[in-house]
């Protein structure tokens, strides 16, 4: 929960931050005008104590506990680690924000905008009154909104995409003065939502014994369908899936990285089984192994543990049949207890 309420969070603590990036922010503290005047050594001072604040921001450990923002996490574990009595390490974490990455080009969301804000004709409208032909006379002339202002609008207020337009109207296109209408009227769910991101879906988890967890990412085309039961099985049966198969590192054969294919080709054409065989064959066998081999590595190849005469991707085309609208598993992560703290053990 600490993770989730602290977006701004990378790293579990201050020694974790790259030194690029130190470097980076003590550049810009340096360059601010209101240190210019001081003399060296107080400002190295002051950029010390400003680079602190800020790497602290990125470290979970420097946080202020959410259940008691009087504690900082690092003084809540060894709380705990005092009433155990036992030594306690936070080891890593990894945050999923939905669609983050994914984004609708800038045509798709023009033609949405056209779409859903087009003045749509009423049949049989009674012609209007006298004194409502008056009242429409005395009106401002309407503004044109360009779908570009809209997205911009949108992506910095989070509101939605008619009231947007209704606001930018409104104020006659001014940004600005658009934000604020939104805000008056209760409509921007965020003062700067500058990343948001045009993509829907489900993030979804599953612990297994304390000892394996997976969070998992899957985006469909609307919220209404993301929302559904469906494809919320659907999510926590993949979610599972991925418990269940320990080989599976990738999504799709598709991700696997060309070099990883090189090198399953190179060892399976080294084998004494093969080396005999003519090249044409030789090359057919080859390819046969490889394509196993990268299947056994990918989600969307396994046979799915409710029913094994069914595979994932089978399992997802079935439910995009039954809810109507495209579905892609994107990511996941899985994480295995003491698996990072072995590896370290084997390297030194």
């Amino acid at each position: 929960m600490q993770v989730a309420a602290c977006p701004q969070v990378k790293y579990l603590v201050t020694e974790d931050v790259p030194e690029e990036i130190v470097n980076k922010e003590k550049e810009i503290e340096l360059q601010k005008e209101d240190l210019s005047s001081k003399p060296e050594q107080i400002r190295s001072k002051i950029v010390e104590g400003r680079i602190r604040k800020r790497l602290e921001e990125l470290a979970l450990l420097e946080q202020p506990y959410i259940k008691n923002d009087k504690v900082v996490v690092k003084d809540w574990v060894k709380q705990t680690i005092a009433t155990i009595g036992e030594n306690i390490k936070v080891k890593r974490f990894v945050r999923f924000n939905l669609g983050e990455g994914l984004e609708k080009g800038s045509q798709d969301f023009a033609a949405e905008v056209a779409a859903q804000t087009a003045a749509k004709p009423t049949p049989g409208k009674e012609l209007p009154t006298k004194a409502e032909a008056k009242e429409t006379v005395e009106k401002p002339p309407i503004v044109t909104v360009s779908t570009t202002l809209v997205k911009q609008l949108r992506e910095e207020t989070g509101a939605g995409m008619m009231d947007c337009k209704k606001a930018l109207s409104e104020t006659g296109g001014d940004l600005q003065k658009a934000q604020e209408y939104l805000r008056k009227k209760g409509l921007s769910s965020a003062e700067k939502k500058s990343s948001r991101i045009a993509a829907e879906g489900r993030i979804g988890s599953y612990i297994h014994d304390s000892r394996i967890g997976v969070l998992i990412e899957v985006n469909c085309e609307t919220d209404f369908v993301g929302r559904s039961e469906k494809f919320k099985e659907l999510v926590d049966d993949l979610a599972m899936q991925v418990v269940a198969c320990p080989q599976v590192q990738y999504v799709s054969t598709e991700n696997i990285p060309e070099s990883i294919v090189k090198r399953e080709k190179e060892l399976e054409m080294q084998r004494e089984d093969v080396l005999s065989k003519p090249e044409n064959i030789r090359e057919r066998i080859v390819e046969g192994r490889i394509s196993k081999r990268l299947g056994e590595l990918a989600l969307l190849e396994q046979p799915f543990i409710k029913n094994d005469d069914v595979l994932v991707k089978d399992l997802v085309t079935q439910t995009v049949a039954a809810l109507g609208e495209n579905i892609k598993v994107r990511r996941f992560v899985r994480f295995t207890l003491g698996e990072t703290v072995e590896n370290e053990e084997t390297k030194s």
